[in-house]
């Protein structure tokens, strides 16, 4: 299971550009824990019936208006390793600011660096 579990963070690591810390930790606590995250693989990170970039700046989205600051960040870099131009994201703050309001887009301060 370690080798499969090492593959599946490999693989995400590879579609979102970075390999999220929390990966790393479960794979050492608990392979098999790992294996749950190939739904983010399969459903998030690929293409489907929206393509992979809509379906990030969705996440990112729903990350902001749970005011998680590193979530964000996360969301931010896999979706500008996806190909989420400068306008898409600014657009998907305006939904931020609308739909959640001045702390959700608060909590987008550091991934909003990653444009400069």
């Amino acid at each position: 299971m370690s080798e499969e579990s090492r593959k599946i963070i490999d693989d995400i690591g590879d579609k979102m550009g970075f390999t999220p810390q929390i990966l790393e930790t479960l794979h050492e606590l608990d392979p098999h824990f790992v294996k749950k995250y190939t739904r983010c693989d399969h459903k998030i990170l690929t293409d489907g019936a929206l393509p992979a970039k809509v379906k990030i700046l969705m996440a990112l989205a729903v990350v902001a208006s749970k005011q998680c600051e590193s979530c964000t960040v996360a969301q931010m870099k896999s979706a500008l390793k996806n190909g989420a131009t400068k306008e898409e994201i600014m657009e998907t703050m305006e939904v931020i600011s609308v739909t959640s309001g001045a702390p959700a887009v608060a909590a987008c301060r550091d991934a909003l660096k990653m444009l400069k």
